[in-house]
């Protein structure tokens, strides 16, 4: 035996569908698409959702809500998480991201009052809950908005 002799496995290797070749290829006339309509047509193929004609379902139920185009999106991070910064620190948003508190550019930051505070920081941050404000004070640190 040599390289001349090898041949794939049985099956593994499929005969190409020649379509439009003859009665005898079983493909031949109208090769496969069957008679007339649009997916025998050339070009003729159909979007997602179409539904042969009938009203399509997106279209058949109604519309619910509403999107508000003026809402802001915050980043929430808790008051527990800044724990692990030492004590007199400034926490802003270039350490947050650092810190991997925070994910994604240009995006708000609030501080949300989940967790124990013990150590005096200064918190620069978009917002901040009532709640936060008070604990970050009575830690003794401050708050500063922007």
């Amino acid at each position: 035996m040599d390289l001349s002799h090898l041949r794939p496995a049985t099956g593994a290797v499929k005969k190409r569908k020649r379509l439009g070749r003859g009665i005898g290829s079983g493909h031949g006339k109208t090769s496969g698409k069957g008679h007339k309509g649009r997916g025998s047509r050339s070009g003729g193929n159909t979007p997602p959702g179409y539904e042969g004609g009938q009203m399509p379902l997106a279209r058949r139920l109604p519309k619910r809500g509403f999107h508000n185009p003026s809402r802001e999106e915050f980043r929430i991070v808790n008051l527990g998480s800044l724990e692990r910064f030492t004590a007199g620190s400034v926490i802003d948003l270039a350490i947050l991201r650092e810190a991997g508190l925070v994910r994604g550019k240009n995006k708000k930051v609030k501080i949300l009052a989940q967790g124990e505070l013990t150590k005096a920081l200064t918190v620069k941050a978009h917002a901040f809950s009532q709640h936060a404000r008070e604990k970050i004070v009575a830690a003794g640190g401050s708050v500063e908005v922007g």
